[in-house]
């Protein structure tokens, strides 16, 4: 406990006042379970926010970021790199795009994204976001975001952004037109509670989009890369979309995203427009091919899907039996909501006292995002404990 406090006292020293720590001291993690420095072992339903697809210390990860580091660690985007081209060639294959740039991050492609449009688009310039969306905390990504928690303190925002009511056809209707530029989505929305797009909503997007000509830009931060049992969240709705965003689980554990496009967006900015010191950082992008591989090449996804199915089945017989205790049960593949009638925090309390790591989101929807190598063994696992502590 003393190292532990010590720890935290330094943290909040020294850092600027941005997140709340879990008192926990981390030494090391190995598949799905993470150590700590009084000897417990916690399995991790969490993976760092879904970064960790592949689990902790995954040795292909290892291996292929050992092998880059001892080549070159950073060149520049002056240059460009086989592993580069390796990794870009795996995602555009597996997502039906035909354009990248590298990013470090989810936001930082967000940004991206809306500089891409807004010289594309130029006066034609109306950008929607849905209403309780997550973009990011950069500036222009949170002018995306639709949350008041997150955006009060920093309006005025950027302009010409505006959100559309989740899953409200008439609003859709009526406020998409001639003008619009881009409407951003989130199939899934991950911060907001894990709450799914209606088809109806996406069927009626794709008639306005026939008839008005903008862009559908797919926020697969979170959902994207097998976490809901397909290749990204989008697939579940018959609808490709002009642009993807990627981030979180394509680094393996290291900082990576992407800005995928169709071909239409190929020739709209010109060397100088955009770029980055970090992007596509060549020991990024071995951990990334390494992902790539495993979810897509060797069908990881597969067992995500099936096995998503049988955990989802079995949350929602425990909520017949005790409607009660859980409201709903929202998910797919491994990226599960369960709603409760009271606030997350106490439950995520509970659950770490039985070595088990989960967050909240919305507050009252348990989020849980096992890595995509986790087993039935350690669902159950999981299910013993969940069920006990509601």
């Amino acid at each position: 406990m003393k190292n532990k406090l010590h720890l935290l006292e330094k943290e909040k020293k020294y850092f600027l006042n941005t997140y709340s720590r879990i008192p926990l001291e981390v030494t090391h993690g190995e598949g799905v379970y993470l150590f700590t420095s009084d000897g417990k072992k916690y399995l991790d339903f969490f993976s760092g926010l879904g970064v960790n697809a592949l689990g902790h210390s995954h040795p292909k990860i290892s291996k292929a970021v050992k092998e880059q580091i001892e080549k070159f660690s950073h060149l520049s985007n002056y240059y460009i790199t086989d592993i580069q081209i390796e990794f870009a060639e795996l995602l555009l294959e597996h997502s039906r795009m035909e354009n990248i740039f590298l990013t470090n991050s989810g936001t930082e492609a967000v940004e991206a994204t809306l500089k891409l449009l807004r010289k594309k688009y130029g006066p034609r310039n109306n950008i929607f976001s849905l209403t309780n969306s997550f973009h990011g905390r950069t500036y222009g990504a949170l002018s995306l975001t639709a949350q008041e928690k997150y955006t009060e303190s920093f309006k005025p925002l950027l302009p010409k952004i505006n959100q559309l009511k989740f899953n409200n056809l008439d609003y859709l209707r009526e406020h998409v037109n001639e003008n619009t530029a881009a409407i951003f989505l989130e199939f899934v929305q991950g911060e907001g509670g894990i709450n799914f797009i209606s088809q109806e909503y996406i069927t009626l997007l794709k008639e306005l989009k026939d008839k008005y000509d903008f862009a559908v830009v797919a926020d697969e931060i979170q959902s994207g890369i097998g976490r809901t049992g397909k290749g990204f969240s989008f697939e579940h709705f018959n609808i490709i979309p002009d642009i993807i965003i990627c981030a979180k689980a394509i680094g393996g554990g290291l900082p990576l995203g992407a800005l995928l496009t169709s071909s239409n967006y190929a020739d709209v900015f010109a060397p100088g427009d955009h770029g980055t010191t970090f992007g596509g950082n060549p020991i990024a992008c071995a951990a990334g091919k390494v992902v790539l591989n495993e979810v897509f090449e060797n069908g990881l996804v597969y067992s995500v899907a099936k096995l998503g199915e049988y955990f989802i089945k079995e949350l929602n017989k425990f909520k017949h039996l005790n409607p009660d205790k859980i409201k709903e049960v929202r998910g797919k593949g491994f990226m599960i909501g369960v709603e409760i009638p009271v606030s997350g925090d106490e439950i995520i309390k509970q659950m770490r006292e039985k070595n088990i790591l989960i967050n909240s989101t919305n507050n009252n929807t348990l989020r849980i995002l096992p890595p995509l190598i986790s087993t039935k063994t350690e669902i159950n696992i999981f299910l013993e404990s969940f069920c006990k502590v509601l």
